[in-house]
């Protein structure tokens, strides 16, 4: 680990976010392994909120999959940038932020992660996620409430 990886580690500990973190995990019953570059894989997260095939809280990385699913490098990647922006925003306080994030990015695009900075600078694509182009609201709340996705129109 390199020495601002550690530092990452001792912020995220000191803001409570990986504390925190630790907590979710116990509390979905997941197992606990160390991973590369200061995180904590906690695999096999049993609560079903939020729906995604990883999360991070602070330096812990939380999944419902096995410890293999984090064999993707690129994956690891993104999620170490999650644990990035826990620290420089001061732990828990990127909640309400991620939040406000989520809710732009699905009013421009209908999808909670094309838009949303968070994910962008943590690599949609590392992170599995699709780029969608930016649409207009009344087309996001048609494919939301009919419950299926519209298709750029081709060039």
């Amino acid at each position: 680990m390199s020495g601002w990886q550690w530092v990452k580690v001792v912020g995220n500990f000191l803001n409570l976010s990986t504390v925190v973190g630790l907590l979710v995990g116990v509390i979905g019953r997941a197992r606990f392994s160390w991973g590369p570059r200061g995180l904590v894989f906690a695999n096999g997260y049993k609560v079903k909120f939020p729906v995604a095939g990883a999360f991070t809280v602070g330096n812990v990385v939380l999944s419902k999959h096995e410890r293999a699913y984090f064999d993707d490098e690129a994956l690891v990647r993104h999620e170490e940038r999650h644990s990035w922006q826990y620290f420089f925003l001061i732990g828990l306080l990127m909640w309400p932020f991620y939040v406000v994030g989520v809710v732009i990015s699905w009013l421009l695009t209908g999808d909670p992660a094309s838009r949303n900075p968070f994910e962008r600078l943590a690599g949609l694509k590392d992170g599995g996620y699709v780029e969608r182009p930016i649409q207009s609201f009344g087309q996001t709340l048609t494919q939301t409430f009919s419950g299926r996705r519209s298709r750029p129109k081709a060039q």
